[in-house]
């Protein structure tokens, strides 16, 4: 049976600075460096939550809202806002701050589905949720809607 952690088990905040390599010939962050520190992100926290080992099962939506430059602080958080039997739906925030001005803006948003494997690879029990903040309150009572849409895109394709 599922049961509730607190939200420092289900949340992670990571900061990163923004280099020349990360950025394109706009001096602004790559869509796909943003993805993989996303991915990560949602990982470790998909990981703190169920005490196992993940996989990334989807990723539902990345809205990229505004860019991060060169010499930005990149700033990411994470929360485990729905879970089913053996996934967890994870809930990514990034913004940037620039240090000069000190000016903060949301640049990225995306859902992603973790889903815990035991040691043998199989799919495995995760723990429940409870969401803490208001925005995490509403995404944890549209996730069925979510699951069911993502039901019916894989069985769109042939998938089991």
């Amino acid at each position: 049976m599922n049961h509730s952690l607190s939200s420092n088990v289900s949340r992670t905040i990571q900061t990163r600075l923004v280099l020349p390599p990360d950025t394109n010939h706009l001096d602004t962050i790559f869509g796909g460096t943003v993805l993989s520190y996303i991915d990560e992100i949602a990982a470790i926290t998909a990981m703190k939550h169920s005490k196992a080992a993940v996989v990334t099962a989807s990723i539902d939506t990345v809205n990229f809202l505004s860019s991060a430059r060169v010499g930005d602080i990149v700033m990411l958080e994470a929360a485990v806002v729905a879970t089913g039997n053996t996934s967890m739906e994870v809930y990514v925030k990034v913004e940037c701050e620039n240090l000069t001005t000190g000016e903060r803006k949301l640049t990225t948003t995306s859902l992603l589905t973790m889903v815990a494997k035991d040691t043998d690879g199989k799919p495995t029990s995760v723990p429940g949720v409870i969401p803490q903040t208001e925005e995490e309150q509403q995404l944890f009572h549209e996730s069925h809607e979510r699951k069911l849409r993502r039901i019916k895109i894989k069985d769109s394709v042939g998938g089991k």
